[in-house]
């Protein structure tokens, strides 16, 4: 049985500091050419998440599902996830395939892809995180020769970051709230990237807290869940086996797992590899046992979160769950329509070319780490209903929510 969580369980953030982070979480000045923010991707009115398999990020216009690709030459390699709970204590790693994770031996404390690069003083995983969307090319950045961001990242992600810390420095309510708000500064020209990570990662941190689900009622009071989520409690803690890695308060072991999920889009193409593949963990450690992992998602207000899986395969949970019983069966019976995929003629032949390498789906079958659990379409929605007894009650509510209006002018989506 997971444990309830609640206030104290979370990092403290300052509350001016999370303000100015829903500013900038919705300012197209972080990104290189100005048109996409962190709220495209990570919308309130999308809880948090954009709907889709694989994101359409530098280069669309509009939101979520409608969410237009214009003349993108890539995907974003994987799934958007869910910011519910991100700024709990126990939450050590993030990214899909731990990229970013806490880590003593390094001075800034947390081990990512900028290494000794990383400047210290970011206050969280979740700091540390915000740093690499606004400067990875077809998410935020943009591509070289299109502006002086991009240009510095194709250098080292790290040359990117003064620029932008230059940027909102520039505008003057940015400059007057950080300052105010970061006792380490005095003046505007001190500001760098790292008080803009921890305003976001207290914004994103406060936000998205959740703990008033039906569940955390049956924790904390004895409320008795639904009869069909009361029988889905039972087997998600027993015999359906989910709890072996979504334990914990987050229901999450934030360890790394194969499940066996089919391979499509542009991949996380790592140097000379020939094809477009994800090998997940393995991409992080070079760990040939590694291969395919990826990180336990979380699962509170998972409802709220489609499609599911590190890059969107599955748009309903109850596909989701009945792949987690029997990877290898489902994997088989996959088809690609079931992504959501805005269409890119230029891509429609590249998207799932994946699928069709039977020697790369026979190494990635081999990974699966689960045997098969039989389960008959009752017991897959009641633990469906279980999954759906944990969305708060509240969490279409947020604290702060969307702004109208943003320091640098620029539009908000």
């Amino acid at each position: 049985m997971a444990q309830p969580i609640g206030a104290d369980d979370f990092l403290p953030f300052d509350p001016a500091q999370a303000r100015i982070g829903q500013l900038l979480f919705y300012d197209k000045i972080l990104s290189g050419n100005r048109n996409i923010s962190c709220a495209t991707c990570h919308h309130h009115d999308l809880d948090g998440t954009d709907r889709l398999s694989l994101g359409i990020g530098e280069g669309g216009s509009g939101l979520g599902p409608e969410r237009r690709p214009g003349d993108i030459g890539k995907r974003i390699p994987r799934n958007a996830p869910g910011l519910w709970n991100l700024g709990h204590r126990e939450v050590s790693v993030l990214f899909h395939d731990g990229r970013v994770e806490r880590d003593a031996r390094f001075p800034s404390g947390f081990s990512t892809p900028a290494g000794q690069h990383l400047p210290e003083g970011l206050s969280s995983p979740l700091a540390a995180q915000a740093l690499f969307p606004m400067t990875a090319e077809f998410e935020m950045a943009g591509n070289a020769g299109e502006n002086p961001v991009a240009d510095a990242v194709a250098g080292a992600v790290w040359q990117g970051w003064p620029l932008l810390a230059a940027r909102v420095a520039a505008i003057p309510e940015y400059a007057e709230r950080i300052v105010a708000a970061f006792p380490e500064i005095d003046r505007p020209d001190e500001i760098t990237v790292v008080q803009i990570a921890n305003a976001l990662a207290a914004f994103i941190g406060t936000e998205w807290q959740s703990y008033d689900s039906p569940y955390d009622a049956y924790l904390r009071d004895g409320t008795p869940l639904p009869e069909d989520a009361e029988r889905g409690r039972k087997l998600f803690f027993g015999a359906a086996g989910c709890a072996a890695c979504h334990s914990g308060p987050l229901f999450s072991d934030q360890s790394f797992h194969a499940m066996g999920l089919p391979g499509f889009g542009p991949g996380r193409i790592r140097k000379h590899d020939p094809i477009p593949r994800d090998v997940g963990r393995m991409g992080v450690t070079d760990e040939p046992q590694d291969a395919y992992r990826f990180r336990t998602p979380p699962l509170r207000n998972v409802a709220l979160t489609a499609p599911y899986g590190h890059n969107g395969a599955y748009p309903t949970l109850r596909g989701m769950i009945r792949h987690m019983a029997d990877p290898v069966g489902a994997r088989r019976r996959w088809q690609p329509q079931l992504a959501h995929l805005p269409r890119v003629a230029s891509l429609e032949d590249y998207d799932f070319v994946l699928l069709e390498d039977r020697l790369e789906t026979a190494r990635q079958l081999e990974t699966v780490e689960v045997r098969r659990v039989p389960l008959s379409d009752t017991e897959v929605g009641e633990i469906e209903a279980f999954l759906n007894a944990l969305t708060g009650a509240n969490a279409a509510d947020r604290p702060l929510g969307r702004p109208d209006t943003v320091p640098s002018g620029l539009p908000v989506d």
